[in-house]
């Protein structure tokens, strides 16, 4: 293996066996994991509150700045089939828990690491499977044993500020760190504002996240509706409605096509009055049902032709034009309206209720919103971020998301961990004590599962500029007498960093180890890489 740069400076893996287009047995089984640990040697210095940032620049020149694991591999280019089994394993966790998707790329990448060791030893494949598998368990089953010893002060059922501190530790390790105190409330009530209770489970589609450029982070806020992207479709039009009744419209305001390949000859100055005095009829029959259903304000799923337009201001009414068709349902349910897709089932009994409706504009653009405020059923929110430039309010956007996804994962299960890589090393000391109970050659893939847990707190230490193996043995010591003891990134030793409100999910953690441990198996059941020029 060589270690080669291209042109940009970025380094890439050269394998001796690429020049082969067929790669068979052992051979096989070292270029796949040779490829997916150059994926997890990518985010390992992303890892943590102290974690780097990277810069990616996409074919079109657009720059991305971001330390999230799933953002970063999603816009990477890949082209080993195995390096694409953990640009997978990412999106999985960030589409199932939304954090933690760095953690478990480097875990997977270790564990291939370890099982690269063992095959060179003479180890088969299938024992390494199997030992992950056994050592995963055990470590699985050490974490909710912790997870259910403590006290009941750390269950976010029982203490609802656990939810804030959560947050607050998914937000430690983002370039928002220095206003997560805020974005961690705004994180919790947004949550709370749209939390199932009955069923343990929160809607995310229901957490609306908009975000203007300019101003301070400070500024971002949580508004208990919704907000579009839109202004009012007339200048003249009321920028402010008290009192809403919403008609929310999914057909356009505009005349009828005709469905057949069909046409219209006009001749005469006549025909052409006649054919404007009609439409003028149809534009007037429609802002008519608008007024008798007594609505105040429409938004639209389509246009609106200018006559239209004009009649709406002229009756007094405030319009919104070419809202997309997820936004129009989340107008809905946030007023308690109904969607009308012809003007004929308009009444007002399909009108949502919102208290205010105003056009703001904001931000060094002066961008416009709608803000639908106050509505009768506060079921949607939205999440409104201020930011100095572009590629900042895009990475606040993805913290935002990771936060509310880690309060998420507390509703549906409340028990937490303590944060700074202590689930890892109490699940890598009791995988050790496990380990020497088994046979042989089990116990060589278990114990290796374990060191590979240990992975974790050394990225913490070495991203934070420890030493990292005075770290992780003092933590591995002292978890003797209290198994939440972990590396403090911030300053700088270890201790139990429930004290300081750093706080894991639990259903996080389990995830990414099931998760990982499942890639790894796949891939060290791949024995044979065939490319389709040689099937004939």
């Amino acid at each position: 293996m060589n270690v080669a740069v291209d042109e940009f400076g970025k380094p890439f893996v050269i394998l001796r066996q690429q020049e082969k287009k067929r790669l068979t047995g052992l051979d096989a089984h070292k270029a796949n994991i040779m490829a997916a640990k150059a994926i997890a040697s990518t985010l390992k210095t992303s890892l943590g509150p102290r974690g780097m940032d990277k810069i990616i620049v996409s074919p079109d020149g657009k720059v991305t700045v971001t330390n999230d694991g799933a953002t970063i591999l999603q816009k990477i280019e890949v082209e080993h089939q195995c390096a694409k089994l953990l640009v997978d394993l990412s999106k999985s966790q960030d589409e199932e828990i939304g954090d933690g998707t760095t953690g478990v790329v480097i875990l997977a990448g270790a564990l291939l690491e370890r099982a690269l060791r063992l095959l060179d030893k003479g180890l088969h494949p299938l024992r390494i499977a199997d030992g992950y598998e056994t050592a995963c368990d055990i470590a699985i089953k050490r974490l909710e044993e912790i997870a259910n010893e403590q006290d009941e002060s750390y269950s976010a059922e029982k203490n609802g500020e656990i939810y804030k501190k959560a947050a607050y530790t998914a937000l430690g390790s983002k370039v928002v760190s220095s206003c997560q105190d805020h974005l961690a409330d705004i994180a919790v009530n947004a949550v709370m504002a749209v939390q199932d209770k009955e069923r343990r489970d929160v809607n995310l589609e229901l957490i609306k996240i908009e975000a203007v450029t300019g101003g301070r982070l400070e500024d971002t806020c949580l508004v208990e509706g919704i907000v579009l992207t839109k202004e009012f479709s007339h200048s003249q039009m009321a920028k402010t409605v008290t009192d809403a009744r919403i008609a929310i419209l999914s057909c356009p305001f505009e005349p009828p096509k005709s469905k057949t390949k069909s046409r219209i000859e006009i001749s005469t100055v006549e025909d052409y009055e006649k054919l404007q005095e009609c439409e003028k009829n149809y534009f007037e029959n429609m802002v008519q049902r608008v007024v008798d259903s007594k609505a105040n304000v429409v938004i639209c799923q389509w246009g609106f032709d200018d006559e239209a337009n004009h009649l709406l201001m002229k009756k007094g009414i405030s319009a919104v034009r070419w809202v997309g068709g997820a936004e129009l349902e989340l107008v809905a349910i946030a007023t308690g309206g109904k969607i009308v897709g012809r003007f004929e089932d308009l009444d007002e009994s399909k009108l949502g209720r919102a208290e205010v409706v105003r056009e703001v504009a904001t931000g060094t653009e002066h961008q416009e919103f709608i803000f639908i405020e106050k509505c009768k059923k506060t079921k949607s929110v939205t999440v409104l971020i201020s930011g100095g430039n572009g590629v900042y309010v895009e990475e606040t956007k993805r913290c935002i998301h990771d936060a509310i996804c880690c309060v998420r994962n507390l509703v549906r299960d409340s028990r937490v961990l303590g944060g700074g890589g202590a689930p890892e090393i109490a699940a890598s000391l009791a995988i050790e004590a496990a380990a020497v109970k088994l046979n042989a050659l089990e116990q060589f893939a278990v114990q290796a599962f374990g060191e590979a847990l240990l992975e974790i707190p050394m990225a913490l230490a070495d991203n934070s500029g420890l030493n990292v193996f005075d770290m992780v043995a003092k933590a591995a010591q002292m978890q003797q007498t209290n198994c939440h003891v972990g590396i403090d990134c911030l300053r700088g030793t270890v201790g139990d960093l429930r004290k300081h409100g750093i706080f894991e999910s639990l259903h996080s953690k389990i995830q990414q180890l099931s998760l990982a441990t499942q890639v790894v198996k796949m891939i060290l059941k791949i024995d044979d890489v065939i490319c389709p020029t040689e099937i004939q």
